[in-house]
């Protein structure tokens, strides 16, 4: 295995390891073990070709169009306050809306809409991806491997994280467990919100 697949996968893996709001909403997807497969290929390849664009060297796209930084931001806090406030408002509801055992399924347009909106429209993902990763990869003479490790750290992280929730969802058939994991990613997409407001 070269070196620079494994920095890439590394690089990766640590970059996407933050519970964020994408992060969460596979989290919770996985537990109520809704659309798993198509939620965690959608994240994985919407990563993938991020990557590639930014060590193809896209990420001179932020410099030439100044403008798109800032839509991206705002457009990002935007979403993120909806959903965090909509988080919060079923938790406060007390979490039965969720209850895995009443079987309200939510559909698989509005799933992978939603999660392609926190992927595309959070800024942070683009400076993680295009950005960091992209400028990064120019370090290596494989940049190749560079690209497909980090590639490969994003399909290892959300098929681990949504496959991988269905353990815990003993807990969770408690509307309590609900209420507390709605609590937190409601307060987390409210965070993230609040930082790309303020930077």
């Amino acid at each position: 295995m070269s070196t620079s697949l494994i920095a890439g996968f590394t690089l990766g893996f640590s970059l996407i390891l933050a519970i964020g709001a994408q992060n969460a909403f596979v989290l919770r997807q996985g537990l109520r073990r809704e659309h798993v497969l198509p939620l965690c290929l959608t994240c994985a390849v919407s990563d993938a070709i991020l990557i590639a664009a930014g060590v193809a060297g896209f990420g001179a796209l932020a410099e030439a169009l100044p403008w798109f930084e800032t839509v991206m931001r705002y457009g990002g806090a935007i979403f993120l306050t909806w959903y965090g406030l909509r988080s919060l408002q079923s938790a406060w509801r007390g979490g039965a809306v969720m209850d895995v055992s009443e079987g309200q399924r939510a559909s698989l347009r509005s799933v992978l809409l939603t999660v392609l909106a926190f992927t595309w429209l959070n800024p942070h993902v683009y400076l993680d991806t295009v950005v960091l990763i992209g400028s990064i990869s120019a370090q290596y003479d494989d940049r190749m491997a560079f690209a497909v490790g980090a590639m490969l750290s994003s399909f290892v992280f959300f098929f681990s994280l949504g496959y991988g929730a269905g353990v815990l969802s003993p807990v969770f058939a408690r509307p309590r467990a609900w209420q507390v994991l709605d609590t937190v990613i409601g307060i987390v997409m409210l965070g993230i919100a609040f930082k790309l407001i303020a930077m």
